[in-house]
Parts: structure tokens; C-alpha cells; sequence
């Protein structure tokens, strides 16, 4: 693998040279853009709409249009000249509890490598923001641009990701309800059981792009000669009417495809049976005789007691 920019890390006095690698890599199938008649390949050619030549890529620059119509060329030596303090090190601004940062502002992530004799200070702020539980928040200039960045231990690794500035994060104001929704205690506490129900330890490797799957055996079929299957279709989703019966179902329908049974709608489902309580045991005669006997005498002592008290 090819390291797409080389630095340091400038963690106070210390410098840790290292290596930056892409981090992650989008698995997509790729098209060509072809004729539908005959299968031929569609070009573009790169023209000049002054002189109307065609322009090769060594050539070609890149412009700034004005308001009033001018261009303003800039070179790759333009770029190369622009004073970056950032260009080739990952200056810490300050160190941040990683629970603060909105998932929002990550763009892309990058793998550190220690380059040279770096190992030792690199293993040390690795560890040392494992040990705080700290973020390091810094800036670092990667393809001609300059970023916002974290950078954060990974296992064994460090891992800088890129963030969006501020201003290039839009509001969110306009995606709000604008009424007023009320929400009785009973849904919210329907909705938190289906929650709980699907609740689990985060395991990316248990989830699969179905939809690449899909092509890819399109592809393969296609290849081969093979009719396709249409997939069936999916059940028409309507307008839900009752929100509670909406919400029950899918609590059983979840507890059903995980295996569960039992439990009430609203809490947690139950892991274990009641055994149930054993029925009494039915008195013997002998036993039946007895209290029998004692009822007789236990009349006839309240008989003689009234007796007595009449004289």
C-alpha cells in the first residue's frame, strides 16, 4: 500500500515522523457509460472552447472564475508556494473528550504509521490518549487542502480523521417538525421496549451490502446466459393508523426473529419460566374423620357454656 503523505505529529516538543494511509476503501461495482446498440465504449474528449483544440491532462490547470467573467489561473507551483504551516505536520491544538465530537464533522479516516526511529513517542501519545480517554483535535493539510482533524488510538494504530469545518455543516433547523406532536407515555415506553428487544453489542461484521450481492449475481447471470429471477415484491406500505398497534407488532415481530417468547409488551421480555405452585394435597378420611370429631366436641362445649350462663 501507498502512502499518500508523509509528516510528523507535533505533540508539544516531540515530533513523530510518520506515514498516512488511506484508512478505508468503497467497494462499488463500476460502470462504463456504453452505446445500448452495439456495446461501444462513450469518450470524452477534453476541448479547449477557445481554440477549440483538444487539450491534454499535462495542460490543463485549474481556474478561478471572477464575477465579471475572468479566470484567475493557478498552477500546481501555486499551490506547492502557499504557506501552510500545516502542510507537512499534524499540529495538536488540544485534546477534547471523544464523546463531544458529533459523528457529524468525521469526512474520512487515515491510518498513522511511525516512519524511522518514531516508534517509542508514537506508542507513547497512542497510549496516553488511550489511558485519558482523550481526543486530539488538530490540523493537517492533505491534498492541497487543509483539514480539521482528530486524531485517536485504534487498537494498535493511530487514526487521523479529517472533519468538515463548521460553516460547512448546514443547519438543521429546517429538517424539525414544525407542530407540535403529542406523544402519550404508553407509545414512548412501546417504543423503548422495541428497543430494548433489538438492543446488542455493535459487530459491524454481522451486516452485508445486499444490494451489491445482488448485482454482482446479476452480472454472473448475465455472463452465463441464465434468465434472472425477479425478486418478490415487497407488501405496500400504508399509512399507520394506530401507532400503539404498530408498535406492539413490531415488538413481537422482533422477539419472534431473535428466538424470544414471553414477557409483556413494554418491558423487557422474560428469560426464564414460572414454575408453577403445587396444587394441595388432599386430606386422607382419617384426617377428614378427626376435624370431624373436633368440630363435634367444639359445639357441644359452646352448648354446655350457654347453658351455664342461662342458669
Amino acid at each position: 500500500m501507498q502512502a499518500i503523505w508523509k509528516g510528523s505529529v507535533s505533540f508539544g516538543l516531540v515530533s513523530i515522523p510518520v506515514k498516512v494511509y488511506a484508512a478505508t476503501q468503497e467497494k462499488d461495482i463500476s460502470f462504463r457509460q456504453v452505446h445500448a446498440a452495439d456495446g461501444g465504449r462513450i469518450r470524452y474528449r477534453r476541448v479547449c472552447e477557445v481554440d477549440g483544440e483538444e487539450v491534454p491532462y499535462s495542460d490543463i490547470a485549474k481556474g478561478y472564475e471572477l464575477p465579471d467573467g475572468g479566470m484567475v489561473i493557478l498552477t500546481s507551483d501555486d499551490f506547492a508556494q502557499l504557506p501552510l504551516p500545516s502542510r507537512h505536520v499534524v499540529e495538536v491544538l488540544e485534546f477534547v473528550p471523544e464523546e463531544q465530537v458529533d459523528p457529524i464533522y468525521v469526512s474520512r479516516s487515515y491510518y498513522l504509521q511511525p516512519d524511522g526511529p518514531a516508534t517509542k513517542p508514537y506508542v507513547l501519545l497512542r497510549d496516553a490518549l488511550r489511558n485519558s480517554g482523550q481526543t486530539a483535535v488538530v490540523k493537517v493539510a492533505l491534498r492541497n487542502r487543509e483539514s480539521l482533524a482528530l486524531l485517536r488510538p485504534k487498537d494498535d494504530v493511530l487514526v487521523l480523521q479529517t472533519m468538515l469545518w463548521p460553516d460547512e455543516v448546514r443547519d438543521a433547523s429546517f429538517a424539525a417538525p414544525q407542530e407540535d406532536v403529542e406523544v402519550r407515555p404508553q407509545e414512548i415506553a412501546m417504543a423503548e421496549s422495541y428497543i430494548q428487544t433489538l438492543q446488542t453489542d455493535f459487530d459491524p461484521t454481522r451486516y452485508h451490502d445486499d444490494y451489491r450481492a445482488a448485482l454482482e449475481e446479476l452480472i454472473a447471470a448475465k455472463t452465463a446466459g441464465r434468465e434472472v429471477e425477479a425478486p418478490a415484491a415487497a407488501p405496500p406500505g400504508g399509512e399507520v393508523v394506530d401507532l400503539m398497534a404498530a408498535l406492539q407488532a413490531s415488538v413481537e415481530e422482533a422477539r419472534r426473529a431473535r428466538g424470544e417468547t414471553g414477557g409483556k409488551a413494554g418491558g423487557r421480555p422474560s428469560a426464564t419460566k414460572k414454575t408453577p405452585k403445587k396444587a394441595a394435597a388432599k386430606p386422607s378420611k382419617k384426617q377428614a374423620g378427626k376435624k370431624t370429631a373436633k368440630k363435634t366436641a367444639a359445639k357441644k362445649s359452646a352448648g354446655k357454656k350457654a347453658a351455664r350462663k342461662s342458669a
